[in-house]
Formats: structure tokens, sequence, C-alpha cells
């Protein structure tokens, strides 16, 4: 049975991610790997990232979206990524698609980049693992970095912060320890 998108959990520790990069690479290819660190750094629905070609991202520090959800355009800063861009796109012409499926010139479905997910999260005994999870978990991290549920909220066009809250699993417990200090 397929997770829906409350039960895709964000990867909460970097041992969580580096093992699930390595679970990418080991059980799948290394374009389900890229698209895996694509997706965790930029927060981009992966509706958003498939049809991405390499002129797109290549030599640029953002990339600029229509997102397919809200039609709304979006800036993403990329240029944290500019090594892994460079690494995975060598031998790769502008007009090539980043993901693309060997049925042809496009990109790989929505179903196959969670396929590959779901593969990798498998392998590592994990069934909260999905598309999803990769802007979780940019968003759990974002939030445990910056502590501001607005900007995530302006990110991900979230309607509230209770949303953006319940999306990236923000529990009580985090938020209490948020708050644990005394002045």
């Amino acid at each position: 049975m397929a997770a829906t998108t409350y039960d895709v959990q964000p990867l909460r520790t970097k041992e969580e991610i580096d093992d699930l990069k390595w679970s990418l690479r080991r059980y799948c290819s290394e374009r389900d790997y890229f698209l895996f660190v694509f997706g965790i750094n930029t927060g981009l629905r992966v509706s958003d990232i498939l049809p991405l070609k390499v002129g797109d991202i290549r030599g640029k520090t953002h990339v600029t979206i229509v997102q397919k959800k809200n039609g709304k355009s979006r800036r993403v800063f990329i240029k944290n990524l500019s090594a892994e861009i460079e690494n995975y796109t060598k031998g790769m012409n502008d007009e090539d698609y980043l993901f693309p499926s060997r049925k042809g010139n496009k990109p790989i479905s929505e179903t196959q980049a969670y396929r590959a997910l779901v593969k990798a999260g498998d392998q590592l005994d994990r069934s909260d693992i999905g598309t999803h999870t990769m802007r979780k978990t940019f968003g759990y991290h974002h939030y445990k970095r910056n502590k501001d549920i607005a900007v995530l909220q302006e990110i991900f066009s979230h309607s509230a912060p209770s949303i953006t809250k319940r999306y990236i699993g923000i529990t009580q417990e985090e938020l209490d320890e948020s708050i644990d200090f005394v002045l």
C-alpha cells in the first residue's frame, strides 16, 4: 500500500540522510541519488524537479520554476549544489533532461521517482520513504537551523504555519525543546 503524504517522514539526522544516499547509489542509480540530493537541498516538489533540463541548472546560482501545483513562480538557490551539479551533469547536453527516462526523450515519471526512493528505503527497512521525503527533509532541517516557520511557510507556499509544522513533522516535544530556556 502506498504511503500518503503524512505517512512519509523527513529524515531527521545526517546519518539517516547518508544512509538513504548510500542506498540510492547502491541499489538504484546515480540519477536517483542526484534526484534525492537535489530535492533535499531545494525543497521543491518532485513534480517541479523532474521537468528540469541540464541547462536550467548548470553553471547557475539559482533556478526559477513555475510550480505545477499553484502556478506561482519560485526562484531557488542552488549555488550550494554547484559541485554536485557539475559532477552529475558532466558529459550531458544543456537540452538533456536532468532525470532522463530510458523510454525516449523525456524525464522519468513521478511514479518512477517514487519507486526508486521506496526501493532505497526498503533496503534500509524503512517504510516511511517517498517523494515527499525530500521536501519534508529540506523543511525539517531548514526549521531546525533557522527556527523560522514563517519563512518556511513562504518557501512551501502553505496557507498557514500549522500546515507547515504538520507537513515537516514538528512534534510537540520538539516545540517544547525549542523554548526550553530561561531568560
